[in-house]
């Protein structure tokens, strides 16, 4: 396959990116191996190690790997206390768990999503073009996951929402209706920050901001108030980063976009009403999932006052809600449609990470977890302020970042995407903590080299002239 490059027919060098970005490709397919469809009828993947997963570990054994030969970045005291911190809290809730054995498979779940695989990010990235490859693929299964929402959508083969199935879910089934909402959110956030950022090409921002356009259906589509909500939040803070003008003309093209699709072809009009309505309804008329959701989150910080310190232990929420959640918590939610029967699903976590992290850690692990998050988000504005570095990964690091911490406030880990998590932390801490140790790779040296391989108007990195 051959491009064109600065004017000149040129074809990549397959076999020398292949060495030297190979050990990306267990991170790339952590994240697009979440194309992959759960089973008709599987409504939940809890307890299940599915092919993304299986695709961290392998990452996480990579960098294993490569620490022994020496060949990733070298983090900072500061750095090694912010990944390594949850560990200690999370070991102090097992150990501490009323049944620690029942707890361990909770410690194996937060030890991969929280250290593990953050941690394997920030030692194998190693420059800002690998981070863009890691961005760039979030972009991919946000546009291929929300293609098959928007066709449930339009077919009527989407999960279950107000007696129609029209929710648009992907892949992931009705048992996970925030999973498609969460990677198109992903997506939608890189592409709007790398549409925004300057130093990059303007071809590759114009595609950038048509990516952002077209994931707006989607995630319309899907009916999270949740998402829209944290994508909002996070697409504001990113527009303001990137400056007033910029900013300015993306509110333009979104303001026409919901225009065009909800005011002029009608899409889902009347059910994006009602709730958006909603939202503002949650406390004079709230509706069952949100009375639910606040039985869980005082359900939540009942079992905190019980043990503040170390919490009920790890996976102990779901034994312990009845004994302290009210007579308001109804027995699960209905799940159906998008090739599922209907089926009733249990309610077993507060819907709020936070709450969670308290009920079930205690102070020690919310102090060790949010306390490291609130570090990564200081330094990683801070060095955006700064003018460091290179600036389209910053936006894209800050803006997911703050998509996750938000998205927080009303969900929390569980089903397929969750690995995700794990990864944006990562990408979040791999800008806020620059290497300290100098070096081709590291460092100021880096991000000096990714600008001016940017900039560059010549021969693309990468790929070789036709002979």
């Amino acid at each position: 396959m051959s491009l064109a490059v600065a004017g000149r027919w040129v074809r990549p060098d397959v076999p020398g990116l292949l060495r030297r970005h190979w050990p990306l490709l267990p991170l790339a397919a952590t994240v697009l191996f979440l194309l992959a469809p759960l089973p008709a009828g599987d409504a939940t993947a809890s307890g299940k190690v599915g092919p993304a997963d299986a695709a961290s570990l392998l990452l996480v054994l990579v960098c294993a790997v490569q620490a022994l030969r020496g060949r990733v970045r070298e983090l900072t005291p500061l750095g090694v206390l912010v990944l390594g911190a949850p560990a200690v809290g999370l070991a102090v809730a097992t150990m501490t768990a009323g049944d620690p054995y029942a707890a361990l498979p909770g410690f194996v779940r937060y030890l991969q999503v929280f250290v593990l695989v953050p941690a394997a990010v920030v030692l194998l990235v190693r420059d800002a073009a690998e981070f863009r490859l890691a961005a760039g693929c979030f972009v991919v299964l946000a546009l291929v996951q929300g293609a098959v929402g928007v066709v449930q959508y339009a077919t009527h083969t989407g999960a279950s929402y107000q007696g129609e199935d029209v929710r648009a879910v992907g892949t992931f089934g009705p048992g996970d209706v925030m999973g498609m909402a969460t990677v198109v959110a992903y997506g939608l956030i890189v592409a709007t920050a790398a549409g925004l950022a300057p130093g990059l090409p303007r071809r590759l921002r114009r595609i950038a901001g048509g990516c952002a356009l077209v994931l707006v259906l989607p995630l319309v589509l899907s009916f999270s108030r949740g998402a829209w909500i944290a994508t909002f939040g996070a697409a504001v803070l990113v527009m303001a980063l990137a400056g007033i003008r910029r900013a300015l003309k993306v509110v333009a093209a979104l303001t026409a976009a919901g225009v065009v699709l909800v005011g002029g072809f009608g899409v889902g009009s009347e059910m994006v009403a009602e709730r958006l309505t909603s939202i503002t309804q949650v406390s004079s008329a709230p509706d069952q999932s949100v009375t639910d959701r606040y039985t869980m989150w005082a359900a939540a910080e009942s079992m905190w006052r019980e043990r503040p310190a170390v919490g009920v232990g790890l996976k102990g929420f779901p034994a312990n809600r009845d004994g302290h959640a009210s007579l308001g918590l109804s027995s699960g939610s209905d799940t159906a449609g998008a090739g599922q029967a209907y089926l009733r699903q249990p309610l077993l976590s507060p819907h709020n990470m936070y709450l969670l992290i308290l009920s079930e850690q205690g102070l020690i692990g919310l102090i060790a977890l949010v306390g490291g998050w609130a570090a990564l988000l200081v330094a990683g504005l801070r060095r955006l302020a700064s003018g460091g570095g290179v600036r389209d990964c910053g936006l894209i690091a800050i803006g997911l970042f703050v998509w996750q911490l938000t998205d927080f406030l009303y969900a929390d880990i569980g089903g397929p995407s969750t690995v995700l998590t794990g990864v944006i932390i990562g990408l979040a801490a791999w800008w806020a903590l620059p290497s300290r140790a100098a070096g081709p790779l590291r460092g100021a040296v880096a991000d000096k080299e990714a600008s001016a391989g940017a900039g560059s108007r010549g021969r693309a990195p990468g790929v070789a002239a036709r002979p």
